[in-house]
């Protein structure tokens, strides 16, 4: 999963993106799929930021290529989280049904 910051520019996304995909192959692994799940709310603020786009992306690397992966997300402008996780098989990507009815805001 990874979040990057609302103003960043969709170019600057695909160039994020490129570049995991260079460090995932050249460490021999296999890329699989992105999800981009668009730009949504955030559960809570981060950085002062309440929005950020939101993208799953399936591959399968060395512990290597993952640590190298992490580290260069970790350095890059833009990025606002990211968390790598293994996948259970046979799930899905796909992005999560919106709500129905819309959240409801505390009083006080």
């Amino acid at each position: 999963m990874l979040l990057i910051e609302p103003e960043v520019a969709e170019e600057r996304h695909g160039e994020i993106i490129d570049r995991i995909k260079d460090i995932v192959e050249k460490g021999e692994g296999t890329w699989g799929q992105v999800e981009p799940w668009g730009k949504r709310r955030l559960a809570y603020e981060i950085g002062h930021q309440t929005e950020a786009f939101y993208f799953v992306i399936t591959f399968e690397s060395s512990a290597e290529a993952l640590a190298e992966t992490q580290r260069v997300l970790a350095i890059t402008d833009g990025v606002m989280r990211f968390m790598a996780v293994n996948r259970v098989a046979g799930s899905s990507p796909a992005k999560p049904e919106e709500s129905a009815h819309p959240p409801v805001e505390a009083t006080a």
